[in-house]
């Protein structure tokens, strides 16, 4: 048996209650982790509190975690090959994180590099793929200065990092509180609120090539569409509703997006090799026992906890 956290409905973190469930042996293709740590992402509270198909319920929650094989299925290899019981691992693009232990698809589970805490690598992917998609999909290039809003939140805090390596450089929106935290990753703080436009062109005098948008504020879209010409280069990760309601020619991509998707998964070994070798941190703030988990997310929802969160059972 296995503890585990599951959304009963939809709605607030009320719906959120922890059960014991039994863990299927993992047939061909799949393996069994024993969780040492499960990564938190606002979408684990987001998805339930939007969600409206009733036929989905009760949600497994949880989108990423990091242990050590307990079985693995016949004639099975883990993604980045071999595998053996007893194997530290990351696992991505899986369903229901928040547990003790879970069989999932082998081809979503990783060798964890030596170098990375299982809290860390429980946090690396979720934030670490979107962030790549982002520079992707507005073509960002060496030179190109990008305008970033949310850059002191986990997914920015990783663009901050993948910018870099690719040779750009980021402008990257903040409370004045967390500029230290942009400054740190290589960034250039500038404080959201009346005037960003302005502080952005001081800032970068250079002009803006993208934006990328963690926020979904009208603020963040509507600087966004002041500064960048060219709509192909400017992506939100937040502003579905208003990309849909006014045909503003602005991107919106999401990892349930088919083509989000397939870049995601594509792009999950290359950025476990950057975490391994260190080029590519997860700034990490507390860990909370699996039993707390809802503690643990009424932190990440009404608060800036200051990096990534961490469940250990």
């Amino acid at each position: 048996m296995a503890r585990m956290w599951i959304a009963q409905d939809f709605g607030d973190l009320d719906v959120f209650e922890e059960v014991e469930t039994e863990v299927p042996p993992p047939g061909p293709g799949e393996v069994t982790i024993e969780v040492r740590a499960a990564g938190m992402n606002p979408a684990d509270f987001k998805h339930v509190a939007s969600g409206t198909d009733r036929s989905k319920l009760p949600i497994a929650v949880g989108y990423e975690v990091a242990g050590v094989i307990a079985t693995i299925g016949p004639d099975t290899e883990i993604a980045s090959g071999g595998g053996a019981v007893g194997d530290e691992v990351l696992a991505f693009r899986i369903s229901g994180g928040y547990s003790s232990a879970r069989t999932v698809p082998a081809k979503d589970v990783f060798a964890k590099p030596a170098s990375l805490g299982f809290p860390e690598a429980a946090n690396l992917l979720l934030a670490g793929t979107t962030a790549s998609e982002m520079l992707d999909v507005t073509t960002v290039r060496a030179g190109d200065t990008v305008l970033l809003h949310g850059a002191s939140g986990a997914v920015g805090v990783s663009v901050l990092q993948q910018a870099a390596l690719v040779g750009a450089r980021v402008v990257g929106t903040a409370s004045e509180g967390n500029f230290e935290v942009v400054r740190r990753f290589g960034g250039t703080p500038v404080a959201y609120g009346e005037g960003l436009a302005e502080r952005v062109r001081e800032a970068a005098p250079e002009g803006i090539a993208a934006a990328l948008d963690a926020v979904g504020t009208d603020e963040a879209i509507d600087v966004s569409l002041e500064l960048v010409a060219d709509r192909d280069r400017i992506v939100s990760i937040a502003a579905m509703a208003r990309a849909a309601e006014r045909g503003e020619g602005f991107r919106v991509i999401a990892g349930a997006m088919p083509a989000s998707a397939v870049y995601r998964d594509r792009v999950r070994a290359e950025l476990i090799e950057l975490a391994g070798r260190g080029e590519l941190v997860v700034p990490l703030a507390r860990t909370f026992p699996l039993d707390d988990a809802l503690e643990a997310l009424r932190l990440l929802k009404e608060q800036h906890p200051g990096g990534k969160l961490a469940l250990l059972p």
